[in-house]
């Protein structure tokens, strides 16, 4: 006798589909329509990458403001950009927190990921980024009180979490991930630079500290970051041009990373200038002049550095065009590293005078608007069509060199 717990189905009638088998992890009894993947699917695929579009707007108001020359409107146009990427960041912070709360496997999928972990440290960057814009441009929006108040509580947060992800990704790399050469990534620079922003963004900050102890501690903890990150980086710099080397350019989708390599370089020479602009109001005056020297020094050889590999990134880049590379969100590696270095030649500019170096930062600013406007649209493109987010691609490792 059929009951309605165990209803009888007549001969050849079509039984009903099962319920998909849960993600792993999800608690018994839950309900389809509750369970993780199933609401705001649009979310699944937001990593931490896209963190990368609010470092790529903010650093594009930074730069315009430090330019040597008065370009009428830049000023206003930079307030607009800042405004741009403090939006955007509100907006993500918000998006990512839907991304854990109803796609928690896909979270902890992406932290297990080689390819998308070290992107976590974009997040400690887009707020040590949208800070720094803050007190460079969007006082004259907030007021200079509220501008230091915004800038010192994302400086804190932001350093605090680049130092986090600076240890935790590199342990995740070499516990967890095991990557073989061939998957060695310009990407594994992004936990390690977090500090080296933290160095740069520290100095605007130090006037507003009180004569003393605050304002030498402020200025030798920046010092700390910036060694941390720069020794921390020239463990990678090798790692990433071996495998170049040994296993030729990197698949075409990951081929514009390779711009990453320029933001190490072009954020310590910035961080170093910054510094020894303020040195004077934290240190006695040999200290302060040594340390004028040493960005110098160390600035203008990086700087010849980085447009040696911006040529040879930028042939790389020409090549994976040619063989069939299309937009995806690794294009945003074109903006905030090239950022750094027209930070940095800005610096350079102001502690030398050389007009060759005014005009380098004018041409690298170009470069960087140009960059930002085409990510930009081919990212609200992805947007509007409903293209993006999506999933990153998987290409095959490289195990063998490609003509």
């Amino acid at each position: 006798m059929a009951s309605l717990a165990h209803p009888r189905t007549r001969p050849g009638a079509a039984r009903p589909a099962p319920d998909p088998a849960p993600p792993l992890g999800t608690p018994p009894g839950t309900p389809p329509g509750n369970r993780p993947g199933t609401r705001l699917p649009r979310l699944r695929h937001l990593g931490p990458n896209w963190y990368a579009m609010v470092m790529g707007t903010a650093i594009v108001a930074t730069a315009g403001a430090g330019l040597p020359f008065d370009v009428p409107g830049l000023r206003a146009g930079s307030i607009v950009v800042w405004a741009l990427s403090a939006v955007a960041l509100v907006v993500l912070l918000i998006a990512r927190t839907g991304h854990w709360r109803y796609h928690p496997d896909q979270a902890r999928a992406h932290l297990r990921d080689p390819a998308m972990a070290p992107f976590y440290g974009c997040v400690a960057m887009a707020l040590l980024a949208v800070g720094a814009a803050t007190l460079a441009v969007g006082q004259e929006v907030l007021g200079q009180g509220a501008a230091v108040v915004v800038d010192a509580v994302l400086f804190s947060a932001g350093t605090l979490l680049g130092l986090l992800v600076a240890v935790a990704m590199p342990y995740l790399l070499v516990v967890l991930h095991r990557p073989s050469p061939a998957e060695v990534s310009p990407v594994w620079l992004l936990p390690v630079v977090p500090p080296m922003v933290s160095a740069a963004a520290g100095p605007s900050l130090l006037p507003y500290l009180p004569a003393g102890q605050g304002r030498e501690a402020l200025l030798f903890g920046c010092y700390a970051l910036f060694g941390l990150s720069l020794f921390a980086t020239l463990t990678m710099l090798p790692l990433i041009f071996g495998r170049l080397v040994h296993h030729g350019p990197l698949p075409l989708a990951l081929t514009p990373s390779l711009f990453l390599v320029l933001g190490p370089l072009g954020q310590s020479t910035t961080a170093l200038s910054r510094l020894a602009d303020v040195a004077h109001g934290a240190v006695s005056a040999p200290y302060a002049r040594a340390l004028g020297g040493f960005a110098v020094l160390y600035g203008v050889p990086v700087m010849g550095f980085a447009l040696l590999w911006l040529v040879f990134a930028t042939a790389l880049v020409v090549r994976a065009w040619r063989r069939g590379m299309r937009f995806t969100m690794a294009w945003w590696a074109f903006t905030f590293p090239v950022g750094t270095c027209v930070t940095g030649a800005e610096g350079l500019a102001g502690r030398t005078g050389l007009v060759a170096l005014e005009w380098l930062a004018v041409g690298l600013y170009a470069l960087l608007v140009t960059a930002w406007a085409v990510a930009g649209w081919c990212t609200l493109r992805g947007l509007l069509a409903g293209a993006l987010p999506a999933a990153s691609p998987a290409p095959a490792p490289a195990t063998a060199r490609t003509t």
